[in-house]
């Protein structure tokens, strides 16, 4: 297994954890948590759902094949509607800033290996290896 493809498991494993970590929090009713409902959906639901890509990309090779790609960075952008850069401005961002930051570093390693292996490699000719 390439060292890339580590880095985005390990990044995807990161989210895993601090979005379950999350809805563990709500569940208990410890804060800081996550908000039972949002306007638009209900926060459980949503992450089990940003979970479980993040589990699917794991499972079909993060960047080994287009639906790795896509899964991986569907992952992170779903994991930054809780960890993403709104979250500066939230009022209880002394408290969950440790979970933010992470996450956003995690997104951006997976974002970044993700564009590094779609590029095509220089000095290569289209259909040759």
């Amino acid at each position: 297994m390439e060292q890339s493809t580590r880095h985005v498991i390990a990044a995807l494993a990161t989210l895993i954890l601090l979005q379950g970590i999350m809805l563990s929090a709500l569940y208990a009713g410890i804060r800081p948590h996550p908000p039972v409902a949002t306007p638009l959906f209900g926060i459980a639901p949503f992450l089990g759902a940003a979970m479980s890509v993040a589990v699917a990309a794991i499972i079909v090779q993060p960047l080994g094949n287009r639906a790795g790609r896509i899964l991986s960075v569907l992952a992170a952008l779903m994991a930054l509607v809780s960890f993403g850069p709104q979250k500066y401005f939230d009022a209880q961002f002394g408290l969950i800033y440790p979970a933010v930051l992470l996450g956003q570093f995690a997104a951006l390693v997976i974002f970044a290996s993700v564009v590094k292996v779609a590029r095509p490699q220089q000095g290569t000719v289209a259909g040759q290896a």
